[in-house]
């Protein structure tokens, strides 16, 4: 039995709805933190047995089945999917971690929001990077205004060559809602907002290319999945944007599956006391701090924390909540919701040629 910050995860019915890749690598986290993963559920025969085969538990082919065992669940099907899944479990009663995005479009996300809201469970979304050491960190200095008022943050997530595996569910526009902008730049969007405390997003400018997954040529060293080729491929594979707040706060963007430049996970973010930056991949965290006392001088400082899995940490925020009966306030669906809205904004204005107001 583990005991998790004073509480004991043990006594949390869990079942997991998508018995895909992301689906097993949350069940690894729940057993390593003592819950009790009571099933899952998928429509796949094969993956219902790897399930079963893997994690002891009994597997579902019909979501009810589940939903009648459990107390909450965590969905990890392929976009299009979260709003089924997600507004049923949240009207059975239960309790629901989803997986990122929120959902495959916005109007699909908003339904949920709204389910959400009328909901007596709690839901919340699963930004995991918000769960990192450094993070933690950074967030605890601005909150003691280490760092002023933070205005500017520029987000990345790029990779050089790091397509999925074009004729996966994550290369079809029907299915995932978008392609590089949805699947990682969402990340860096909650991410670089989370540091702006979410204020209001009023504007979006942004485009959203596909340069690299249609082509016979596309070159790569490494592919997750499969390769079906270039006719499988109908969404983004890199996008620029600029985000603009009702306070004035800016955020720059760079998202991408392809392209010809080295891979980039650096967060820098721009305060009026002090700034900093995280390297999402290293985990690195340095604080540009400066001051008159004895002179006038700069100071960079390194920043050293311990190594924190994500995904297993804010697993266990989820379910501290699930067995106190208090609702987050961390990873909250409003908080996706506007995570959403940017997005979306994103793609409009890739097809109108224009910055797109937010706030009308």
């Amino acid at each position: 039995m583990t005991s998790v910050d004073g509480f004991d995860p043990s006594g949390v019915r869990v079942g997991i709805v998508g018995l895909g890749g992301i689906g097993h690598h949350h069940a690894e986290r729940l057993e390593s933190l003592g819950a009790d993963l009571v099933g899952g559920m998928d429509v796949d025969s094969d993956a219902r047995e790897r399930f079963v085969r893997e994690y002891d538990a009994h597997a579902f082919e019909d979501a009810g089945e589940l939903y009648d065992v459990v107390d909450a669940v965590l969905i990890t099907t392929p976009n299009r999917f979260h709003e089924e899944y997600a507004v049923s479990a949240l009207e059975w009663g239960l309790d629901v971690l989803l997986e990122k995005p929120l959902a495959h479009t916005l109007e699909s996300a908003e339904r949920i929001a709204e389910a959400a809201r009328a909901a007596e469970g709690i839901c919340m979304v699963g930004f995991n990077n918000r769960f990192a050491a450094p993070v933690e960190v950074l967030k605890h200095y601005q909150g003691e205004g280490r760092l002023g008022d933070v205005t500017h943050v520029e987000a990345n997530y790029v990779r050089r060559r790091g397509v999925p595996g074009r004729g996966s569910w994550f290369t079809s526009k029907a299915v995932s809602g978008g392609g590089s902008l949805i699947d990682i730049g969402v990340h860096a969007i909650d991410l670089a907002l989370y540091f702006l405390d979410f204020t209001e997003v009023v504007e979006v400018s942004g485009v959203a290319r596909s340069e690299f997954g249609g082509r016979d040529d596309y070159t790569y060293i490494d592919m997750w999945g499969d390769d079906a080729g270039p006719e499988e491929f109908d969404v983004d594979d890199s996008v620029s944007a600029f985000i603009r707040t009702a306070d004035g706060a800016t955020v720059s963007l760079e998202a991408a599956w392809a392209t010809n430049r080295p891979e980039n996970n650096d967060f820098f973010v721009r305060g009026t006391e002090a700034g900093a930056h995280f390297d999402r991949d290293s985990g690195d965290l340095t604080l540009f701090d400066n001051g008159i006392g004895g002179g006038h001088h700069l100071t960079d400082t390194a920043v050293d924390t311990r190594e924190v899995d994500t995904h297993r940490a804010e697993q266990a925020a989820f379910l501290e909540a699930v067995a106190t009966g208090e609702a987050p306030t961390r990873n909250t669906v409003e908080q996706a919701l506007t995570v959403q809205r940017v997005i979306d904004g994103i793609y409009r204005s890739t097809e109108e040629g224009r910055a797109v107001r937010l706030d009308e």
